[in-house]
């Protein structure tokens, strides 16, 4: 309803977090199911890092050479997909809600536990004092800047279609700005916290090893499949419960942003075509388990990456900066701001306007500047510029493609009130 030319742009947000992010997301959540199994056990053995690339993984040569699928991780994968299927079926209220009223007080209570066991470990007070003493002088790098938008873009969901979807479910005169801001804080405020969980443990892996502490950091997949597993393999008692503690975590966290996604694009179908949600959700989560299947073959994790790096890197991006150009310029920012003030009791000013006008679409095209000279310098991954352009550039145009194709059919009729039919569907099944 804002711009009926610019629908393409919504479509591309959902698809390429449908059709991309959510399938090889989906995978990892199975990784961490596997986890949470073998740490009744600590089936990782003495050298994790052997254990889960060439053992669990028994990762090939590279993305060429997909390989056999890995049982153990289609078989998780299958439990994933279920879940989603399940939850996001009964709709918000009844599925997506009701999901979340265990899954978020089990999160929380899971991160308190992490963390009161993970500060109490020796050692950990040198981790903790890598974690929380700044480092003012790194702020003079843009990396640091660069990769902190790009963090809070991911986790706030930004660009997905997301919060637009849920969203529609709210009263008409709902306080977002309050909303806004709870969402916003709770996430940061989260993230800190688990924060003192991770390096609090990896202190403890540095004064068990002997190593310096920047010798035992890696990122991303190594760090919660590798040098975690290796840490709770140091704890000399109950490191079993807390390997099930910090897996259940990461599948409970993992399962809830999936939903999320989920529900975005069976929303956006439903309100496009007016298809069944039963419908339209089967028909998604087997798609979407079909689709997740090459990320777990043995040439999967190289898939993963590349995939990866060009919608995180260049579709979310892309996006922001121009849902930045229609909101602040084409639909004008002062319209939307002074709407938003209108239903809610807290105000934004000006500033608001500054932001979704100027700065945000400032920095991510910094972000994009720096992210393509990068790309054009040096070929991302290693992995060669064909597998590039073949898995990830044109993944990225797919999603664009068949976002075009979407927008160019004709509405069945206008929006449906997601928060009329959520009320009618609960009294219904009462």
């Amino acid at each position: 309803k804002i711009n009926r030319h610019w629908e393409w742009l919504g479509w591309w947000a959902v698809n390429f977090v449908m059709l991309g992010i959510v399938l090889y997301y989906s995978v990892v959540i199975a990784w961490c199911l596997n986890y949470l199994f073998l740490s009744f056990n600590l089936g990782w053995g003495a050298n994790p890092n052997d254990f889960f690339f060439n053992q669990f993984l028994q990762i090939s040569s590279g993305p060429a050479q997909l390989g056999d699928v890995r049982s153990p991780i289609i078989f998780g994968l299958a439990v994933i997909w279920l879940l989603n299927w399940l939850i996001v079926f009964f709709g918000v209220q009844r599925g997506v809600e009701r999901a979340n009223k265990i899954f978020m007080p089990l999160l929380l209570f899971l991160t308190i536990a992490l963390v009161i066991w993970s500060v109490n470990l020796k050692g950990a007070f040198v981790g903790l004092s890598w974690y929380l003493k700044p480092d003012f002088s790194i702020l003079k790098s843009p990396k640091v800047w660069i990769d902190a938008y790009s963090q809070i873009f991911f986790t706030l969901s930004l660009g997905f279609g997301i919060m637009i979807a849920y969203a529609s479910y709210l009263p008409r005169k709902a306080n977002v700005i309050k909303d806004a801001f709870i969402v916003s804080f709770a996430n940061c405020g989260y993230s800190i916290f688990a924060g003192l969980a991770v390096f609090g443990t990896l202190g403890y892996m540095s004064y068990s090893t002997g190593k310096p502490f920047n010798e035992v950091i890696q990122q991303s997949i190594g760090l919660a499949f590798v040098a975690y597993p290796q840490a709770i393999s140091l704890i000399p008692a109950f490191s079993k419960i807390f390997g099930v503690l910090f897996f259940s975590a990461l599948v409970i966290a993992g399962l809830s942003s999936a939903v999320s996604i989920l529900e975005a694009f069976t929303s956006a179908i439903i309100d496009k075509f007016h298809y069944s949600r039963k419908v339209v959700v089967s028909v998604l989560s087997i798609a979407g388990f079909l689709g997740s299947i090459v990320f777990a073959t043995r040439g999967g994790l190289f898939w993963l990456d590349i995939v990866d790096h060009f919608l995180t890197h260049y579709g979310l991006v892309i996006v922001g900066i121009l849902e930045c150009v229609l909101i602040g310029w084409i639909f004008k920012a002062s319209k939307l701001r002074e709407h938003i003030n209108h239903i809610s009791q807290m105000k934004i000013g000006k500033w608001w306007e500054f932001s979704i006008r100027f700065l945000t679409p400032a920095v991510l095209i910094i972000i994009l500047i720096n992210d393509l000279i990068k790309e054009f310098s040096v070929c991302y991954g290693d992995y060669g510029w064909l597998a590039n352009i073949l898995i990830g550039r044109d993944w990225l145009l797919f999603t664009l493609f068949i976002a075009l194709i979407v927008a160019s059919h004709p509405w069945k009729t206008d929006l449906r009130d997601h928060a009329a039919e959520e009320r009618l569907l609960h009294h219904q099944h009462k």
